[in-house]
């Protein structure tokens, strides 16, 4: 072989190589910027509290109750007279993904693959969870509604407070009057993208007065 053609292979070769390389950088740079815009998306979704339902204590329905005594319930007295206390309730979480076009930004649906929480009463932190299923949240920032069921033993978290204590608390948690503003949802989402699951870089406090 001669040289001129040894050195128009080489030149081929080189410009074949930063050909590819510059494909490469290009196709990495585009990855990059997916990847950011997902994260972007997804750091939009705002959640907030909404509403406690189907509160009941020791199996009592405290629906439309604005008073209890546990004098009044067989079963609060049985509950109270084991050292126990068991409330279930449905709390309601509202959820808006602003990803709709407008405003500068991706229209992108987002679905809530995991939701870790840990529920605080009062600012006490008691039991743990996640979702039941995936929610999916559309690009429409229309709120959508995810309720959550919770169950846990008071006594467990609240001992100190004293059983009528803990009844007035219910109250005011799933009662008449009650409301989500003495609870707190410390979550950490995770959702699903193109690129796979993105999780939260950390926690938030999902409260009734704000979304956040």
């Amino acid at each position: 072989m001669t040289r001129k053609a040894l050195f128009s292979r080489l030149r081929c070769a080189l410009t074949l190589s930063i050909l590819l390389t510059l494909s490469l950088l290009s196709l990495s740079c585009q990855a990059v910027q997916e990847i950011t815009q997902a994260m972007t998306s997804i750091s939009h979704l705002k959640f907030r509290l909404t509403g406690v339902k189907e509160f009941q204590l020791a199996g009592v329905s405290l629906t439309g109750r604005s008073s209890l005594r546990i004098s009044d319930s067989p079963a609060l007295l049985s509950a109270a007279a084991q050292r126990k206390l068991p409330a279930s309730f449905t709390l309601e979480i509202a959820a808006i993904n602003p990803n709709d076009g407008s405003g500068g930004t991706t229209k992108t649906s987002a679905t809530i693959a995991a939701l870790d929480w840990t529920l605080l009463i009062d600012n006490t932190p008691t039991i743990t969870g996640d979702l039941a299923a995936p929610v999916t949240i559309p690009a429409t920032g229309q709120q959508v509604m995810i309720p959550v069921r919770m169950n846990l033993d008071l006594i467990r978290f609240f001992e100190n407070k004293g059983v009528e204590n803990l009844v007035n608390l219910a109250l005011a948690i799933g009662g008449s009057s009650g409301s989500p503003s003495r609870l707190t949802l410390r979550a950490r989402p995770t959702v699903q993208t193109a690129f796979g699951s993105l999780r939260y870089p950390k926690e938030i406090d999902v409260i009734d007065r704000e979304f956040r």
